[in-house]
């Protein structure tokens, strides 16, 4: 499970950083952004608040102009406030709910719990979680404070639809179900080129990237197994570039399992930049367009009720902002 606290900096301290000549005049937060691998400029201001960051020995602003030559020397990492889950008004999408579950079709953009962030508002506030306890309440304890009721998750840029457990003997009967593969997941991904094959199944194991913290990959060894299904639905030749849109199922559920195997095939996610989606897509003579967020969308959802052992089965269309971008590229058809 991916750790809630963000990846800033290596473990050993302190760091340290010698500014080149072609680095003269860039602002300090500006040059250690650079160099810290998967860091935001908000996250290295924090860390120069905190005096943790020296400039020749001495403590110094982020808007301090640098000159070429001085010795940077990181102390250590950024003190974070405590995760935490609270009662928040979020307005939600109850596709379903009684006694013991509840199925959210969630919005591209909220977060399922507590996590990484700059600041404390961004780490706490706005989840999923949070919007439930506002709703129901009370929600199962089995996964601990910061996730009640949590299950399974999906990435914060992914909608759709997920299952959450009201108590704890409704949240172990649906763990077991997920891991007997009983859950049946279903989404819709549109990704870069044209996928050659109708259907086909990827088993790549996945593992956390060693370089790139906030990435998963498949290129390591020993990783967790990991199996998805895809199936073409369409193929588009657009003014825009190439795209298949697929459904896809999966077996298990990896961190950014979607998102790093169809990466591994050379079809990115689109709006994925993190595993190598552009961010904007051009035509000759016409303004770019881009997706400020990824095209995938958990659109179905079936498993069996924990109590009654009913079979339960619910879907969702792509949202709005989903179906407007596929108009676009669709009506670039070239």
């Amino acid at each position: 499970m991916l750790d809630p606290r963000p990846f800033l900096l290596v473990e050993t301290f302190p760091k340290h950083f010698s500014v080149k000549a072609e680095d003269a005049g860039k602002r300090l937060d500006q040059f250690l952004v650079g160099q810290i691998a998967d860091t935001s400029r908000a996250r290295v201001q924090q860390l120069i608040d905190e005096q943790k960051v020296l400039v020749n020995g001495a403590a110094a602003k982020a808007s301090l102009r640098l000159r070429g030559g001085e010795r940077i020397a990181i102390l250590g990492e950024v003190k974070l406030s405590p995760l935490r889950a609270m009662a928040e008004e979020i307005p939600l999408d109850i596709v379903y709910e009684d006694d013991d579950v509840a199925v959210v079709n969630k919005a591209a953009g909220m977060m399922v719990h507590a996590g990484a962030g700059a600041t404390e508002d961004e780490r706490n506030r706005g989840t999923l979680v949070n919007a439930l306890l506002h709703r129901f309440g009370h929600l199962s304890g089995v996964g601990g404070e910061l996730r009640p009721g949590i299950v399974h998750r999906l990435d914060k840029a992914t909608s759709g639809l997920i299952v959450v457990a009201k108590n704890d003997e409704a949240h172990r009967k649906l763990a077991a179900q997920f891991a007997r593969r009983v859950v049946k997941k279903t989404y819709i991904a549109l990704v870069h080129g044209f996928v050659k094959q109708d259907r086909g199944t990827i088993s790549s194991s996945i593992s956390r990237d060693r370089v790139r913290r906030t990435r998963m990959t498949t290129n390591r060894s020993g990783g967790r197994e990991a199996i998805t299904h895809y199936a073409v639905q369409k193929r588009i030749d657009s003014k825009f570039g190439k795209f298949t849109l697929l459904e896809v199922r999966i077996d298990t559920g990896r961190t950014h399992q979607i998102r790093v195997h169809l990466a591994s095939l050379r079809h990115p996610v689109v709006g994925d930049a993190l595993y190598g989606a552009p961010r904007e897509m051009s035509a000759k003579n016409e303004a770019g367009i881009s997706l400020p967020r990824n095209f995938l969308h958990a659109a179905a959802l079936r498993f069996q009720h924990p109590r009654s052992g009913d079979a339960l089965s619910f879907a969702r269309p792509l949202p709005e902002e989903l179906k407007e971008f596929l108009h676009k590229i669709e009506a670039g058809n070239t």
